[in-house]
């Protein structure tokens, strides 16, 4: 019989960015009391879960998201470069649909391409890395359960790869809340099931940042 292994790739909580702008990878955007909340609830969720390892992306939200469920298994956060934002050209800029930069003709060539995309890190590239860290995950956990703390874009697209879904797609249709876990169901090395779950609750896929 093979071992049986999940890996919970997790979304961090709400940030605290009260100006809107779509901080990406720029230092000292920490979470909310919301997102605290939030980050809370899935540790006390998790509470009763075989978890030996956590793994989380370096930016401070993510590190913040991962401390509750670290907390409670008693275990350090593993950080790691792989599950990092994906890189945006539009970093630091508020993009909101109707303001902001996309109504500014000099950022337009930055949108000539969707599939790629042309503004940021390809979609391919994002999910190699992620996928590379859930291997990761599952090999150090292995018959046990692992946590990875990352972002809304590369959970969302190493699911999409993973299922066999073109990787270009509606930002508006992301299945992937705040604080939200799609879980990776092995057996032995095989991948059997994805399951998505929201322990803290929906929120709007198109909360800037992610």
């Amino acid at each position: 019989m093979q071992q049986r292994t999940i890996v919970h790739m997790m979304r961090h909580g709400e940030v605290h960015n009260p100006d809107g702008i779509l901080y990406g990878r720029l230092p000292g955007f920490h979470l909310s009391d919301l997102g605290a909340a939030q980050a809370q609830k899935v540790a006390d969720a998790l509470a009763d879960h075989d978890i030996t390892h956590v793994f989380a992306s370096p930016l401070q939200r993510a590190q913040e998201t991962a401390t509750p469920v670290a907390t409670s298994h008693g275990l350090e956060i593993i950080t790691d470069e792989g599950l990092i934002e994906a890189d945006n050209t539009f970093e630091g800029l508020r993009v909101s649909v109707g303001d902001g930069a996309l109504r500014r003709p000099r950022h337009w060539a930055k949108l000539r391409d969707p599939f790629t995309p042309s503004w940021g890190e390809p979609y391919i590239q994002l999910a190699h890395r992620m996928l590379a860290v859930a291997n990761k995950a599952r090999e150090e956990a292995k018959g046990h359960e692992a946590i990875c703390v990352s972002h809304q874009l590369p959970v969302y697209t190493l699911r999409r790869f993973l299922e066999g879904q073109r990787l270009w797609h509606d930002p508006r249709k992301r299945q992937c809340s705040l604080a939200s876990l799609t879980s990776l169901l092995y057996d032995g090395d095989a991948l059997v099931d994805i399951v998505y779950s929201e322990p803290a609750g929906a929120s709007d896929p198109l909360q800037t940042g992610a």
